[in-house]
């Protein structure tokens, strides 16, 4: 079980569950599970969490606590490709646990990542088999987009925030990630934040707090 950090339900009592991934070199006690604390007043029967991603962060020293869903340090596809794929099996399994712990259907979960944890998300949740209730992906891009169609066990909603002068990740990543989920059948908004570098405004904060109340 990955090192995970809590903000329980307002109400006491847990019927849906929004798991943050984090990004590279981020951590679950860092900025990503702060919005778990804006958003906990429009859905106080829902628990926020957000684990430490399972390796450490190998372009830091290691006592600053960074955590890295997989490495970049070879900035090659074919190494992105490979380190999703090491990891999906880890958060899928996570999920898993999450939501025995809880008591819930994957119909009551959502995904929410940021970057690297976007990648994360929309990798894992189509590609299993129960359908969860929706994925909100920050900053991020779609990996293994061209076998989605092929790959794909079930079609979550999927909410897609950019901001256009991303100098991490381009703002084209979240244009061509909405075109292969379309592609997939898989249904998709997207937001673009004007101005916005590689982080989270307050209208993508409202869009996805907006996008929980829906599907939650």
């Amino acid at each position: 079980m990955l090192r995970t950090y809590r903000i329980p339900p307002l109400s006491g009592k847990a019927d849906s569950v929004v798991i943050f991934l984090h990004g590279l070199g981020d951590n679950g006690a860092g900025g990503l599970l702060e919005l778990g604390r804006v958003w906990q007043q429009a859905l106080p029967n829902t628990e926020f969490l957000c684990p430490d991603a399972p390796f450490e962060f190998d372009m830091a020293p290691p006592d600053l606590g960074g955590r890295q869903w997989f490495s970049l340090k070879e900035f090659t596809q074919a190494a992105i490709e490979t380190g999703v794929k090491t990891a999906a099996p880890l958060l899928d399994d996570y999920i898993n646990t999450v939501l025995v712990g809880l008591d819930l259907t994957p119909a009551r979960l959502a995904l929410v990542g940021f970057s690297q944890g976007t990648m994360m998300s929309l990798y894992v949740a189509p590609r299993r088999g129960e359908q969860i209730a929706c994925i909100i992906g920050y900053a991020g891009r779609l990996i293994f987009g061209d076998e989605l169609a092929v790959e794909k066990k079930s079609s979550p909603p999927v909410l897609l925030i950019h901001g256009t002068h991303d100098a991490v990740l381009p703002f084209a990543s979240m244009r061509e990630a909405e075109a292969r989920l379309q592609k997939a059948e898989i249904p998709v908004r997207t937001l673009a934040c004007p101005q916005l570098g590689h982080s989270i405004d307050d209208a993508g904060i409202a869009a996805g707090m907006a996008f929980l109340q829906q599907y939650l």
